[in-house]
C-alpha cells in the first residue's frame, strides 16, 4: 500500500536536551552528550538536594557539604563524620580510592558547577523525598546513558517524610517512567508499592557477580526494616538482574537488590534505607544500625555496589570499556521513538505519530522522506560500545513504500552508517509491504564512540518513505 505524500512541516522543533532549533531543512549535525569523565580516585556524588534529611531521616555522609573533608580530613571511624550514612562515606574515604562530595542543589549534567554530574562517576540517591524536576531527570538519565553509575535507595510506600505527597517509591518510579531520555522502562524494573515490615533477603548463588563478591567482601544477606522490592522486566532490558530476594520470592518478583545497565552506564537499586543507616546521625532523628546488623552483610553490599557502579578497578563511570569488560546491555535510548523528539537527533518531523504511516509497535516511528520532492532527512544517535564486548548488534525494523514505478533505477535512497562505516543502502527498489528486520554487527567498533546515522535522500518527483521503528544495539 502506497503511503500518502505528506506536506513538508515548517514548524520549528526544539530537540530536547540538545539546544538545537531546526526546521524542515536537513539537520547534518552529529552530537554526543558529555561523557562521565575518568579520574582516579573514583568520584562519588551523594545527593542531599531532595529532602534527604526531612522529618526523622538523616541520609547524609557528613554535615560538611559539599566536601565532607571539611568536618574531618582524615576520618578513621564512622562518628568522625556526622550523618546516618557516614559509615558508607568513611569506609570509601579510608581506601584512598574515592573522592566524595554532596550535592545540595539541583542536579545538572554538562554544566559548570563543581557538583555537576559530568565531574563524577557515580550518583547516589539515598531515599529522595521530593520529585526531580524535568531538567534533573534529563540530566540523570543522560549521565547514566553516557557511562555514569546510578545508585537508587528506596524506602517503603508511605515514607513521605516531608508530607509533600511523594515518597521515594513514587519519586524513583517517576524518574524512570517520566523523563525526556527514555521512559519505556529503561532499566528493566519498577519499584513495588509495598511496605514490608521485616525480612532478611538472601543473595543468589553467583560467585562471578562483582557486587555479591567484590573487594569489600562476600554478600549473603541484607535487611528489610520497613522497605519494598522491585519487579523485574527483562523483556524491556535484558541486563536487569536480581541479586537479593525477599524470602519466598525469586525470578522477576520480590527483588530487594537489583542491578541493570542503561546505555554505557550502570544502575543499582536497594529497596530499603535501613541497611545503610549506621545509627550515628544528627540528634533528633530516628536512627537504626543496619550497617552493622549481625544478621546481614549490608556494608559489603553497599561498598561492592559502589565500586561496581564506578567502574570497578577502572576509573570512569559505567562500562566505558577501559577495563576490557563487557556487561550485556542494550545501548540505544528511546528505541521505539515513543518518547518523541528525545535522545535522537533528527530533522524536524521525522519522529512522528502521524497516522499516514503505521508504527510497527506503539504510536511513534521515524519517517524519513515521503515528500515527493527533492528532500533529505537524517536521524542519528551517538553511542559508546565498551571495548570488552565481542558482540555488538545493531537492529531495526524498516518499512519502505514508494510511488515510483521503475524496477531498475534507485531514485530515492536510505543510507545507514555507523561512524564512517556504511552498513547498508536501501532504495525505492526495496519497497515492500510491512516491516522487515535488519541487523548488522558493530563488533569492530568496540571501544569507540560512534554515531549511528540514517540518511534519506529523495529525488525530485514521486515519494518514497523510509519508516524505521524498534531500534536496538545489543552488546555482550
Amino acid at each position: 500500500m502506497l503511503g500518502s505524500q505528506r506536506s513538508r512541516r515548517k514548524v520549528p522543533t526544539l530537540l530536547a536536551g540538545l539546544g538545537l532549533l531546526v526546521t524542515g531543512a536537513a539537520l547534518q549535525v552529529s552530537t554526543s552528550a558529555t561523557p562521565a569523565q575518568a579520574a582516579t580516585p573514583h568520584r562519588i556524588l551523594f545527593d542531599n538536594g531532595h529532602a534527604e534529611t526531612a522529618g526523622n531521616a538523616d541520609w547524609i555522609i557528613s554535615t560538611s557539604q559539599p566536601d565532607p573533608l571539611g568536618e574531618d580530613s582524615s576520618p578513621s571511624s564512622e562518628s568522625d563524620w556526622t550523618g546516618a550514612i557516614s559509615s558508607w562515606g568513611v569506609a570509601l574515604q579510608k581506601t584512598g580510592d574515592y573522592s566524595l562530595k554532596t550535592a545540595t542543589s539541583a542536579l545538572t549534567y554538562g554544566g559548570s558547577s563543581a557538583t555537576d554530574l559530568s565531574n563524577f562517576d557515580t550518583l547516589v540517591l539515598p531515599e529522595p523525598n521530593t520529585l526531580f524536576t524535568t531538567a534533573e531527570k534529563t540530566a540523570i538519565m543522560n549521565f547514566v546513558k553516557n557511562g555514569g553509575g546510578l545508585f537508587m535507595v528506596s524506602d517503603h510506600t508511605g515514607a513521605d517524610r516531608n508530607n509533600d505527597g511523594e515518597d521515594a517509591v513514587e519519586i524513583l518510579n517517576d524518574l524512570m517512567t517520566n523523563n525526556s531520555v527514555d521512559s519505556t522502562d529503561p532499566f528493566g524494573f519498577s519499584i513495588d508499592s509495598l511496605s514490608i515490615s521485616s525480612d532478611y533477603p538472601s543473595a543468589i548463588s553467583d560467585s562471578s557477580d562483582p557486587v555479591l563478591h567484590g573487594s569489600f567482601g562476600t554478600v549473603t544477606k541484607s535487611l528489610i526494616a520497613s522497605g519494598t522490592t522491585a519487579t523485574l522486566k527483562p523483556a524491556d532490558n535484558s541486563s536487569v538482574k536480581g541479586l537479593l530476594y525477599r524470602t519466598g520470592y525469586s525470578g522477576n518478583t520480590g527483588a530487594f537488590f537489583a542491578t541493570s545497565t542503561f546505555g554505557s552506564g550502570r544502575v543499582a537499586f536497594w529497596g530499603d534505607s535501613s541497611p545503610i543507616d549506621d545509627d550515628t546521625g544528627q540528634s533528633g532523628n530516628t536512627l537504626y544500625d543496619g550497617w552493622n546488623d549481625s544478621g546481614a552483610t549490608n556494608a559489603a553490599l553497599a561498598l561492592n555496589a559502589t565500586e561496581w557502579l564506578a567502574g570497578g578497578s577502572d576509573s570512569g563511570g559505567g562500562d566505558d570499556g577501559g577495563d576490557g569488560t563487557c556487561t550485556a546491555a542494550q545501548l540505544l535510548g528511546n528505541q521505539g521513538f515513543e518518547s518523541g523528539n528525545t535522545t535522537w537527533t533528527a530533522t524536524s518531523g521525522v519522529i512522528t505519530n502521524s497516522s499516514s504511516q503505521a508504527a510497527r509497535t506503539g504510536s511513534y516511528k521515524a519517517w524519513l522522506d515521503g515528500y515527493g520532492s527533492a528532500h533529505t532527512d537524517t536521524l542519528s544517535q551517538s553511542v559508546t560500545i565498551p571495548s570488552g564486548c565481542t558482540t555488538a548488534t545493531l537492529s531495526f525494523y524498516l518499512h519502505i513504500d514508494t510511488a515510483e514505478t521503475t524496477t531498475s533505477t534507485a531514485y530515492d535512497k536510505l543510507t545507514v552508517t555507523a561512524g564512517s562505516t556504511t552498513l547498508a543502502t536501501y532504495s525505492n527498489l526495496n519497497a515492500a509491504s510491512g516491516y522487515a528486520l535488519k541487523s548488522f554487527s558493530l563488533a569492530s567498533l568496540a571501544g569507540t564512540t560512534s554515531t549511528i546515522t540514517f540518511t534519506g535522500v529523495e529525488g525530485s518527483t514521486l515519494q518514497t518513505s523510509f519508516v524505521i521503528d524498534d531500534t536496538a544495539l545489543n552488546v555482550s
